[in-house]
């Protein structure tokens, strides 16, 4: 943004907004406060573009807008503090289970890995805010369903699950092990079946 531009006032309230904001915001929840402003959308991006190299961005995380820290800025601000406890192996392959196959079920979570899934794992995950109870799967027991939410795009930097890595992705970043080449099952889905690609699974 150019120091001479006058921001209009719509861009304003939007950065007031935002700023303000104890957490990322959707144009739904922009909308409440701001009132039928026009093109709220537009506004979002224009400001995104705005902010784009400065030490600021404003950013889109499935489908909410926060400010955060450019990442080459981040060790600025960085302090030492308690490690929280990181998650177990079992644990991040119950959450990527999840995040390539929802809205997927414990039994169906417990098929995919073939071992079942140990008590407490889907509630670490929920304390971290990275997944959710999606509703009831519609079978005999209507077991819960669970998907990702918002704040596990936001902790992997992900503007929607679309941006999942691929296998191809993952063998190339050295993350997967022998053991985990014999398993590409885990991520294979069929083309017009995947969740990924069905709006409707997202909401």
């Amino acid at each position: 943004m150019d120091a001479r531009d006058e921001p209009d006032d719509l861009s304003r309230a939007l950065e007031a907004a935002l700023f303000a904001a104890t957490e990322p915001m959707s144009i739904a929840q922009l909308r409440q406060i701001l009132g039928d402003a026009p093109d709220i959308a537009g506004a979002l991006a224009a400001l995104a573009a705005a902010y784009a190299g400065r030490g600021v961005n404003l950013v889109e995380r499935g489908g909410r807008w926060h400010f955060q820290t450019a990442p080459d800025m981040a060790h600025l601000l960085r302090r030492e503090k308690d490690e929280p406890r990181k998650l177990s192996r079992a644990g991040m392959e119950t959450l990527a289970i999840i995040a390539y196959h929802e809205p997927v079920s414990r039994a169906e979570i417990e098929a995919i890995r073939g071992v079942q899934v140990a008590k407490g794992t889907l509630d670490v995950l929920m304390e971290a805010g990275w997944i959710r109870p999606a509703g009831r799967r519609e079978v005999p027991g209507r077991p819960l369903i669970y998907a990702t939410t918002p704040d596990f795009l936001t902790h992997f930097g992900l503007a929607s699950r679309r941006d999942l890595p691929g296998i191809d992705d993952l063998r190339a970043a050295g993350l997967l092990d022998p053991i985990d080449l014999a398993s590409e099952g885990l991520f294979e889905r069929d083309e017009g079946d995947s969740a990924l690609e069905n709006e409707g699974e997202d909401a």
